[in-house]
């Protein structure tokens, strides 16, 4: 059974969803505070999925979720909002999470995302084990990259983003691709995340979006990883 975590301090909103999400089949543990997240998230099983609430009363959820993050929690984190500003949700994404909903939110929504991220989250794990292409190592099962022979520093996202990319090297990538994989199938919002993730990518892989060596843009259409020199 998919082992769920919600948290959240509204009794309004954590009752009756955690009822729902009960009835969906999830096994739910519920926290209203973020510290008991963290050590829910560290005794018994391993959790499955995390939905978050940013205002939690003792420390902000996003920090909650960077803590999850560095503690190695892979599991797809939805967070829940009432910040609808496009630059709180960015930030929220870098944090580690990998999709948002804002309050108010419809249950079918909800339980839409869920579905999607978790779907999304088991296609990356059937991934190749590892991949060696144009300098770049990964090792998927350790969730590790290399470039030149050097460990990167990758967030959550730009390692799944580096994961597809690699994956479907000397093919083009769409931009709803990207977005449907790495940030869930439901995703709605706009794709400047997606821009900002590429950039901070070749930064990181000594790439140049001038000329670039790794990572080409395909104007209008997407991105493409290339195999190598010849490509």
């Amino acid at each position: 059974m998919t082992r769920l975590l919600l948290v959240e301090d509204d009794s309004a909103i954590a009752e009756p969803l955690s009822r729902a999400l009960g009835r969906d089949g999830y096994e739910v543990s519920r926290a209203s505070r973020g510290m008991d997240a963290l050590a829910l998230a560290s005794t018994g099983d391993p959790v499955d999925f995390v939905i978050l609430d940013l205002g939690l009363p003792d420390i902000d959820g996003l920090e909650v979720c960077r803590r999850l993050r560095k503690g190695g929690l892979e599991a797809p984190v939805l967070i829940l909002t009432a910040r609808a500003d496009e630059v709180d949700a960015v930030v929220g994404l870098d944090a580690g999470a990998d999709d948002y909903v804002t309050k108010p939110f419809r249950l079918g929504e909800l339980q839409a995302r869920i579905r999607a991220l978790l779907r999304r989250s088991q296609s990356l794990g059937e991934a190749s084990d590892s991949f060696d292409v144009n300098g770049v190592q990964l090792d998927v099962s350790a969730r590790r990259a290399h470039v030149d022979g050097e460990e990167l520093s990758l967030s959550a996202k730009e390692y799944d983003l580096l994961t597809v990319l690699v994956r479907e090297a000397g093919s083009v990538v769409t931009r709803d691709d990207l977005m449907r994989e790495v940030w869930g199938a439901e995703w709605w919002g706009s794709t400047k995340t997606l821009d900002m993730h590429i950039s901070w990518l070749r930064r990181k892989l000594g790439d140049d979006a001038t000329s670039p060596r790794r990572i080409t843009t395909v104007r209008g259409v997407g991105f493409r990883f290339e195999t190598g020199p010849e490509s």
